[in-house]
């Protein structure tokens, strides 16, 4: 029997971002929020600020899932759409109460 260590990447934490912090790169990340919503992902581009929740306001945290490294291949160009605050969905609401 041989130990085998396991692959960096799966023992590396990535790390997190809050509301108000500059996204490094663009993609996909996770969003977790204080209490009142299920973990989600959201789409967000390089160079603007994470956004903040209509409920929970700044207790939010982001954590990068997939980086777009080709935003011009990817399809993404001028103008872009900015999200300035995350939404309180109808579901929200009830799993708050």
């Amino acid at each position: 029997m041989y130990l085998v260590k396991p692959g960096l990447d799966k023992m590396a934490k990535r790390p997190t971002f809050r509301t108000d912090e500059i996204v490094p790169k663009s993609g996909v990340y996770k969003v977790r929020h204080q209490k009142h919503r299920l973990p989600h992902e959201v789409s967000l581009l390089r160079d603007q600020q994470f956004p903040r929740c209509a409920q929970c306001q700044t207790a939010v945290i982001f954590e990068l899932l997939r980086a777009v490294t080709d935003e011009t291949a990817a399809g993404i160009s001028s103008p872009r759409i900015c999200l300035y605050e995350l939404p309180v969905l109808e579901d929200d609401t009830a799993k708050a109460g």
